[in-house]
C-alpha cells in the first residue's frame, strides 16, 4: 500500500531533480502487520495476545529510528487475571528534526509484586507459601500521555510532554501485605520537559553509541527528577558490551502508582524491580521516591549477519536501590541489591527483538521474555 504525495510541478519539471530529498516531501510507503503470540512472564503466567500495527519502514536507509512512522495495537490477556489494550502512534523520522509519540493503554497487572515500601523490605517464604497472594495485589491503570522532541543540534533533543493517568489498586483475596498500606485511586495531570542527547547506530538493537536523558515531571503534588546514562561499545566482532546507569528522585507527596514507576523519554518503566528496571526480582519488589539502578551487559553473536539476523548469547548484572522520602539520592555500594543472568537474543533487521532471559538475585530466579532490551 502507498501513501503520500508529490507536487505535480515536481514531477514535469528535471530541474527540480537537484533539490536534496531534504527539502522535498517524500512518498512514503506503508505496510501492515497482524499476527496472534504467546508469552510467558513470572508474575502472570501465560499470555494470549495480538499485534497490529501499520508502519512506513525505513527500508535500507542507514538512520537510527526504527522506522519513518508507525501506529500499532497491541491486545492481551494472561491465565492470572492481567490485561493489555494499548494503542501507540510513533513518529520518529517522519518530518526531519521532530519525533512524536502518542500512547493511549488500558492496563490491569492483576499480580503486580507489593512487598512494603523501603530498601530493607524483606521476603518472608513462609508467608508467601501460607498465602497465595500475600506479596500481590492488582493494579488497574489508564493513562494517555504525549511527547514531542525537537533536534537542537546534532544528537541533542529537547523534549516536551504530558500525560493523564487514573490509577487504582484491589486487594487480592486472602491476607495480604497491601492490605496494610491500603490506598484509593489517585487522578494524575503531568507535565514533563527535558533533554536527550542520543548517538546510538541504531535505536532498538545498538552496537555503539552513547544515549542520556535528564528529564523533570510535575505531577499532582509531587516533582520528579530523572536522569539516566547507556553506553554501548562494540570491541571485536560478533561482542557489544553495554552499560548503564540511571537515578530519580520524587519530592513531594508521591502516592505508591507513582513510587512504582520511573520516568523516561521512551515512556514510565517499572521500578524498582522487573525486566526494565532490577532483572532477578519480581515488579515493584522495592518501592521508594528515589530510586539508584545500574548494570552491564555482554552480548555475544552465535548467528551473526549484522542487521539482517543475529542470534545473541547474553550475560549481565543488575544493581539498585531505592530511598526513603527525605533521603538524598546518591551514588552508593550501600544497600545495593544485585542479580546475576543470561539468556538468548533474536534480532530481526532493524527493529524486532525477541529475548528471553533467566535471572537470579537474593530471591527465587525469575524468568523474563521481552520484546525490547533493558537497556
Amino acid at each position: 500500500m502507498l501513501v503520500g504525495w508529490a507536487p505535480l510541478a515536481a514531477q514535469a519539471n528535471p530541474a527540480t531533480q537537484a533539490v536534496p530529498d531534504t527539502e522535498r516531501r517524500l512518498t512514503r510507503h506503508w505496510i501492515d502487520h497482524l499476527y496472534p503470540f504467546v508469552y510467558y512472564t513470572s508474575a502472570d503466567k501465560f499470555w494470549v495476545a495480538g499485534h497490529y500495527d501499520w508502519s512506513s519502514p525505513l527500508g535500507f536507509a542507514e538512520r537510527p529510528e526504527p522506522y519513518f512512522a508507525r501506529a500499532a495495537l497491541d491486545v492481551g490477556a494472561s491465565t492470572q487475571g492481567s490485561y493489555a489494550v494499548i494503542l501507540d502512534a510513533q513518529a520518529p523520522a517522519y518530518w526531519d528534526g521532530w519525533r512524536l509519540g502518542l500512547t493511549v493503554s488500558f492496563v490491569r497487572a492483576n499480580r503486580l509484586g507489593y512487598y512494603g515500601q523501603g530498601n530493607n523490605t524483606i521476603y518472608d517464604a513462609d508467608s508467601a507459601a501460607a498465602s497465595t497472594y500475600f506479596y500481590r495485589v492488582s493494579r488497574t491503570n489508564r493513562a494517555a500521555r504525549a511527547t514531542i522532541q525537537r533536534r537542537i543540534i546534532g544528537p541533542l533533543r529537547a523534549l516536551i510532554g504530558g500525560s493523564i493517568e487514573h490509577a487504582e489498586f484491589r486487594a487480592l483475596p486472602g491476607t495480604t501485605l497491601y492490605q496494610r498500606d491500603s490506598t484509593g485511586p489517585f487522578n494524575d495531570a503531568v507535565a514533563r520537559a527535558g533533554f536527550v542527547f542520543d548517538t546510538r547506530d541504531v535505536e532498538a538493537d545498538p552496537h555503539r553509541g552513547v544515549f542520556a536523558e535528564a528529564l523533570i515531571a510535575s505531577g499532582r503534588g509531587y516533582t520528579r527528577a530523572t536522569g539516566s546514562l547507556h553506553a554501548y561499545v562494540h570491541p571485536i566482532d560478533r561482542l557489544i558490551l553495554a552499560g548503564r546507569i540511571g537515578a530519580e528522585n520524587i519530592n513531594g507527596t508521591a502516592p505508591i502508582s507513582v513510587q512504582q514507576t520511573m520516568e523516561s523519554s521512551e515512556g514510565q518503566i517499572v521500578a524498582l524491580g522487573g525486566i526494565r528496571s532490577l532483572r532477578g526480582y519480581y515488579d515493584g519488589r522495592f518501592l521508594g521516591p528515589g530510586k539508584l539502578v545500574g548494570g552491564v551487559e555482554a552480548r555475544y553473536g552465535l548467528l551473526w549477519s549484522p542487521r539482517l539476523l543475529e542470534l545473541k548469547l547474553i550475560a549481565f548484572y543488575d544493581v539498585g536501590r531505592v530511598f526513603a522520602p527525605g533521603e538524598s539520592v546518591r551514588l552508593t555500594r550501600e544497600g545495593l541489591h544485585g542479580a546475576l543472568g543470561g539468556g538468548v537474543a533474536l534480532a530481526l533487521l532493524r527493529n524486532s527483538l525477541l529475548a528471553i532471559e533467566v535471572a537470579k538475585g537474593t530471591e527465587p530466579m525469575l524468568f523474563t521474555f521481552a520484546t525490547a532490551w533493558t537497556f
